[in-house]
């Protein structure tokens, strides 16, 4: 239930050290303001060396290594609290069941329904949309829904919210204090710094993946990179992990976005890191493991995100991929796709990443 579900993005003493059972990903801690300054600096002289040493670089960030993990918690259970509501909106609404990008919100309903619960008067709700220029067509989709929840508005801070198992309403942000709130907007302003750099130096900037709990947050402050800095090409590239049952989602959604909005789409796909710690934080706690449960699925998640990518790239040419993996036989399901498409390795619009000694009988024939 909602509740359950909540449990995930909250803070827990017993999973306070996040490096057991991670595999081949750095880990940071918060330490200090000053901290996440030298981690700055230290992405700053990555990128520049990137840049130094190829045409076409890539550069990878890690946001708990730029602010106060909390914040990216908090965040995050603001976006999964938003986006819940609005599947419960659309189950109300006799569409439970349909793909996220499928679920339109009659807005005549919507105003209605907002007024019975006590959340927004009519005029108000109708406000919201025509404010954003939301639900002309007289729906509203998932994407309108989440951009009315912006890091940066008032709303998100005066929204009450049911809490369908209690009835009750409850804030949608709980209150940052000062601190907190220049935490915040510190940890935006690095990001901000290290995406113009990479602008600069014409290096691709990759967001790195973290655990489930974090990655809302991570995701959307990456989205909003994208839509500054992704106008002429693919600087900012977001990291989807294909271990996720909601993975596939997550791609479409972002794609549309994307072409709404007129940005070249970047993304890294990799199968995950942190597989042992998510199902035994998810069985401690008490929530959905939100794991695809066996290896072949996560296979199949990984091959129909990337071929969903592969298509928008034939489709639009805004799109582009880093696939990550040192799997062989993704290597190769890539390599037919691209061909079966045609699209040649020239454009560099697809490329492969793996570990440097992890798997060189793949990545060599690669490089020639």
């Amino acid at each position: 239930g909602a509740e359950q579900r909540e449990k995930q993005y909250r803070a827990h003493p017993g999973f306070g050290d996040r490096r057991g059972g991670v595999i081949s990903a750095r880990t940071y801690f918060y330490a200090d303001e000053a901290k996440c300054d030298q981690h700055m600096e230290t992405f700053l002289r990555c990128i520049d060396a990137s840049s130094g040493s190829s045409e076409d670089g890539f550069s990878a960030i890690k946001l708990t290594a730029l602010g106060r993990p909390q914040f990216l918690l908090q965040f995050s259970e603001v976006l999964v609290k938003w986006r819940r509501f609005f599947h419960q909106m659309a189950a109300e609404q006799g569409q439970a069941g349909r793909a996220a990008l499928e679920m339109k919100l009659e807005v005549e309903k919507l105003t209605e329904a907002l007024a019975n619960l006590g959340i927004a008067t009519k005029a108000e709700s109708q406000h919201w949309f025509t404010g954003e220029n939301l639900g002309v067509s007289g729906t509203v989709d998932l994407l309108d829904w989440n951009s009315l929840i912006d890091s940066r508005t008032k709303l998100s801070k005066l929204l009450l919210v049911p809490n369908m198992q209690t009835g009750q309403l409850e804030p949608l942000l709980s209150r940052f204090t000062e601190e907190e709130d220049l935490q915040m907007k510190r940890m935006l302003q690095r990001m901000d710094v290290l995406a113009k750099r990479a602008t600069e130096k014409g290096v691709r900037l990759m967001v790195d993946a973290e655990q489930s709990y974090f990655q809302p947050a991570i995701s959307r402050l990456t989205l909003e990179m994208q839509r500054r800095f992704n106008r002429d090409r693919a600087i900012i590239f977001n990291t989807y992990q294909c271990y996720l049952k909601e993975a596939y989602d997550n791609v479409t959604v972002d794609v549309e976005l994307s072409r709404r909005e007129g940005w070249h789409f970047g993304a890294k796909l990799v199968r995950g890191a942190y597989m042992e710690q998510e199902r035994e934080r998810a069985a401690q706690i008490g929530y959905e493991d939100p794991i695809n449960p066996t290896y072949e699925k996560t296979n199949e998640m990984y091959h129909r995100c990337l071929n969903y990518i592969l298509e928008e790239i034939k489709h639009s040419w805004k799109a582009n991929v880093m696939v990550a993996s040192h799997n062989e036989d993704t290597v190769k399901f890539t390599l037919r796709r691209m061909m079966e498409l045609g699209i040649h390795p020239s454009e560099k619009k697809v490329y492969f990443g793996q570990l440097l000694g992890m798997c060189d009988q793949i990545t060599f024939p690669l490089g020639e």
